[in-house]
């Protein structure tokens, strides 16, 4: 099949997850082995890569029976509970938590400090969620839709914060909504710029081809924002978790292809993808 693909250049690893990612393996290179608390990014196939060199992913309970051991914590953050513990069980952490996430947390910590109400705008039970409720002692509200506003007794001046992978436009929309309803928003835009960022650009990408592919993992949740970026721009777009469920079905004779991810997509799975295509 005569096709035409492109790259993403801004698609890809984020800052915070190449961090995260670059500290596992110089560790695992040196001692061949290390813990890492939760999936250390939302995407099975790179967890794949880095499990075979010796990485072990475990949960809570896991992590809570530990003891001298070593544990990475992922870029999403924890909640104070995961240090204290560290902390009695001589546990070592390996702390890769995102820049933009920790002075999140610090925020969150420090408008529950001044007994204010905290709203979250976010995914119920995303690790970086957790990591902003637990700043709070679990008081902090988490609406993930609009809908779930009927479900509170909302105060009358609230703290507003986001997951830092939320789409701009929803934040927007929902401090519109709490302000129609008589509250009094204390707005931090707390979004992760080369996320928002990319929003921006691939509407741009999008618009320039006859196909789109976006690649992400399913657990990702940024992963499922930027697609919906990419679908409101171009209908013709296809998300995919591997190669393997590319489709030549979905492609004509000279059709100008893209290829674009979420900020939890490596580079290398985008040029799979696009050698995979190449080959139909």
């Amino acid at each position: 099949m005569n096709v035409s693909v492109e790259i993403d250049d801004n698609s890809g690893f984020c800052f915070g997850v190449v961090f995260a990612i670059q500290m596992a393996e110089d560790i695992l290179n040196e001692e061949g082995h290390l813990y890492c608390l939760g999936d250390i990014v939302h995407n099975d196939e790179e967890v794949a890569r880095l499990k075979q060199k010796g990485l072990e992913i475990i949960d809570h309970d896991k992590f809570n029976s530990l003891t001298n051991a070593k544990v990475l914590i992922r870029a999403h953050g924890e909640p104070p509970e995961t240090y204290k513990t560290a902390l009695d069980n001589h546990i070592e952490l390996v702390d890769a938590s995102c820049p933009v996430v920790l002075k999140l947390q610090h925020r969150v910590r420090e408008a529950h400090n001044k007994d204010e109400k905290i709203l979250i705008y976010g995914k119920h039970g995303h690790a970086e969620v957790k990591g902003l409720v637990g700043q709070t002692n679990g008081e902090a509200i988490v609406v993930e839709t609009f809908d779930e506003l009927e479900q509170h007794e909302l105060p009358k001046k609230i703290q507003l914060y986001s997951q830092t992978t939320k789409r701009t436009k929803n934040l927007y929309a929902l401090k519109d909504k709490l302000e129609a309803q008589g509250i009094e928003v204390n707005f931090n835009d707390t979004l992760c710029r080369q996320v928002s960022n990319r929003d921006i650009q691939l509407r741009d990408f999008a618009t320039k081809f006859d196909k789109i592919v976006f690649v992400a993992g399913l657990k990702s949740s940024n992963g499922k924002v930027l697609f919906d970026v990419c679908k409101d721009n171009n209908p013709n777009t296809y998300f995919v978790s591997s190669k393997e469920e590319v489709s030549k079905d979905w492609f004509n004779e000279n059709d100008r292809i893209g290829i674009c991810g979420a900020t939890s997509t490596p580079q290398w799975q985008m040029e799979d993808v696009r050698n995979h295509i190449l080959a139909f």
